[in-house]
């Protein structure tokens, strides 16, 4: 079975993918962010590397999906190669940061690979404010994401509101987590937990 947690940057996602993999006993695939070549360079200079970027996260989630379906386990996933092509790339192109021809030959490479892969069993959406993001973009203190701009953080989440109120290729729970600690609350998680568990008995 195949998990996902989706969300803006600074949502949560990794943290709570963490955590239920541990309540629940699945494996866990995160989102390359550490050994990712280019997302220092992107941030400091989008429009030069906004191509290069997406690219290697499309493939690099094009082949976790694979292994996820071949496993045969319950696997939750940080992040889906869905928001990359619906969200991320076309923010970037309508920003400007992102060239026309370059857009299109993400999409056309895109919708190649959404042909040999299969959506989640249950997409978790984390939906948080900008507030709450820029608060936990600050505690994890990453210093590659210290230039992330406030209006690229809004239109990113315009994107998911958009996305997410039209989605329909599978089971979906939306949990707003603005003003949510489910790191150190432990009363957060449960909440969360709870949410989760009512979505999973309708599937396992």
């Amino acid at each position: 079975m195949h998990i996902a947690v989706a969300g803006n940057i600074g949502s949560g996602k990794t943290t709570l993918a963490e955590l239920l993999s541990v309540h629940y006993g699945w494996d866990a695939l995160y989102e390359d962010v550490v050994d990712n070549p280019y997302l220092t360079d992107f941030y400091e200079d989008m429009l030069r590397w906004s191509f290069n970027l997406q690219v290697f996260f499309l493939n690099s989630r094009f082949y976790q999906v694979l292994d996820i379906r071949n496993s045969g386990k319950t696997i939750i996933q940080d992040r889906t190669i869905y928001e990359d092509a619906h969200i991320f790339a076309p923010n970037l192109h309508d920003m400007g940061l992102m060239h026309s021809r370059d857009f299109e030959n993400y999409s056309k490479l895109f919708k190649l690979m959404s042909t040999m892969v299969k959506p989640p069993d249950l997409l978790i959406y984390l939906k948080a404010s900008v507030p709450s993001l820029v608060n936990n973009i600050q505690k994890r203190g990453r210093e590659f994401e210290n230039s992330i701009r406030i209006d690229y953080l809004t239109k990113l989440n315009e994107r998911y509101d958009a996305w997410i109120n039209n989605y329909k290729l599978g089971n979906l729970l939306i949990i707003d987590v603005s003003g949510f600690d489910f790191k150190e609350n432990r009363k957060d998680l449960s909440s969360i937990i709870d949410l989760v568990d009512s979505q999973l008995h309708g599937i396992f």
